[in-house]
C-alpha cells in the first residue's frame, strides 16, 4: 500500500487575509473608539468669566457714580471720593456712593436668593417676588409704618425679616409641607403674593401719611439711600450670602434627589432649612432698604446658567456679581430716561424682566436640568 504524501495544514497566519476576515468562528474584534480627551480648562474658563463679571461690575459702579442730574467725569468722581475739598465731594459721597453701595448689596442678595430658590424647589420660575416672600416683607413694613409709626430703614429691617420669614413658612405649609411640589409652591406663592399686595395697597390708600412715607419705597427705589441704610442692611446680606454659598455643594447633591443626597453625605432637611434662613435674610434686608424689586432674582440666574452651567459653586458667585450689574444698570437707565427727574429702579426692572417672564411661561417644558 502506497502512502499518500502528507499535506501540511496551513496555520491561521498562512491563510489569506480574506479567509481570516470572513471566518465565522473568529470574527475580528470591533474597533474600540478612542476615549474623548479630558475637558481641560473648564475651571480656568469659569474663573476668567468671574473676573470678567467683576470687571463689568466695576465699570457699572463707575457709571453709577458719574451719571445723574449733574454729569461727572471719572477724574471728578475719583476726586469726589477722596478729596473733601473737591466740588464733587458732596454729590459723590452723600448721594451717589450710598446709592451704588445699596444697589450692590440688594442686587447680590436678590440674585443669590433667586438662584438658591430655583435650586431647592427645582422650579425655574421660582423667585422671591413670585413666591410671595417680597410681598410678606412689604406687608410687614406697611403695617409697621401705618399702625406703629415706624419711618426709618432701621425699623423696617426687623419687620421685613419677620414678614419674609412668616410668608416663607406659610408658602411651604400651604404648598404641602414635606410633600410640597414645585407647582404647588408656585401656586401658593402666587396666591399669597396677590393677597398681600392687595393688603399693602389698601393700607396705603386708607392712610395718607403712610402713603407719603412709602410711595417711593413701594415702587422700589435706590434714591433715598444713605450710608446709615447701607450699614444697617450690610450684616444681614453678608450672613445670608455666606449661608447660601456654604450650601452650594449640598444643593448640588440635593438636585439628584433626597436619597442620593443622603448617600453623598448631605442632610436634605438641614439644607432646606439653611436655604430658608438665607433667603429670609437676603430678601428681608433688600426689601426693607429698597422696596419690593421684582424679576432680579428670576432674570439673573437664567442668564448666568447659560454661562456657568448648573453647578451652584460657580453659579452663585456669578449671580452675586451680575445681579448688581442688572440692578445698577437699570437704575442708571432710569436716571437717563427720566430726565430731568428719574424713573425708579423698580419700574425699570419690571420693564426688563416682564418680557423674559412671559418667554419662560410660554416656553414648552421650561424645566432646567
Amino acid at each position: 500500500m502506497v502512502n499518500s504524501p502528507q499535506r501540511s495544514i496551513p496555520t491561521t497566519q498562512e491563510l489569506p487575509l480574506s479567509v481570516t476576515d470572513s471566518s465565522p468562528t473568529a470574527p475580528a474584534p470591533p474597533a474600540t473608539p478612542p476615549a474623548p480627551p479630558p475637558r481641560r480648562g473648564r475651571p480656568a474658563a469659569r474663573i476668567a468669566g468671574l473676573l470678567a463679571a467683576f470687571a463689568l461690575l466695576t465699570a457699572v459702579c463707575a457709571v453709577s457714580l458719574a451719571v445723574g442730574a449733574r454729569q461727572l467725569g471719572l477724574a471728578e468722581v475719583w476726586a469726589g471720593l477722596w478729596d473733601p475739598a473737591s466740588p464733587a465731594h458732596a454729590v459723590v459721597q452723600q448721594m451717589r456712593l450710598p446709592r451704588t453701595l445699596l444697589g450692590l448689596l440688594a442686587g447680590a442678595a436678590l440674585g443669590v436668593a433667586g438662584a438658591v430658590m430655583q435650586a431647592v424647589t427645582r422650579n425655574p420660575l421660582a423667585d422671591p417676588g413670585l413666591l410671595g416672600i417680597n410681598a410678606g416683607a412689604s406687608a410687614a413694613v406697611a403695617s409697621a409704618a401705618a399702625f406703629l409709626g415706624v419711618a426709618t430703614v432701621g425699623g423696617y429691617v426687623w419687620f421685613a425679616l419677620a414678614g419674609a420669614a412668616a410668608v416663607t413658612a406659610l408658602v411651604y405649609a400651604v404648598g404641602g409641607g414635606r410633600g410640597a411640589t414645585p407647582a404647588r409652591l408656585a401656586l401658593a406663592g402666587a396666591a399669597l403674593n396677590a393677597a398681600l399686595y392687595s393688603y399693602v395697597s389698601a393700607v396705603m390708600l386708607l392712610d395718607a401719611a403712610s402713603l407719603e412715607k412709602m410711595r417711593f419705597w413701594t415702587v422700589g427705589s435706590l434714591a433715598s439711600a444713605d450710608l446709615a441704610t447701607v450699614a444697617r442692611v450690610l450684616p444681614f446680606v453678608v450672613v445670608g450670602l455666606a449661608i447660601a454659598l456654604a450650601a452650594a455643594r449640598p444643593l448640588n447633591a440635593l438636585a439628584l434627589g433626597d436619597d442620593q443626597a443622603r448617600a453623598l453625605g448631605a442632610n436634605p432637611a438641614v439644607v432646606r432649612a439653611a436655604v430658608i434662613v438665607a433667603v429670609t435674610l437676603l430678601c428681608g434686608a433688600a426689601t426693607a432698604a429698597c422696596g419690593p424689586l421684582v424679576f432680579v432674582g428670576l432674570l439673573v440666574p437664567h442668564l448666568v446658567h447659560t454661562l456657568t452651567g448648573p453647578d451652584l459653586r460657580w453659579l452663585l458667585p456669578a449671580c452675586a456679581l451680575l445681579a448688581p450689574v442688572l440692578l445698577l444698570g437699570a437704575d442708571v437707565a432710569g436716571r437717563v430716561l427720566g430726565r430731568p427727574g428719574e424713573l425708579q429702579v423698580g419700574i425699570m426692572t419690571a420693564v426688563l424682566g416682564g418680557p423674559l417672564f412671559l418667554h419662560l411661561v410660554t416656553r414648552t417644558r421650561a424645566v432646567r436640568a
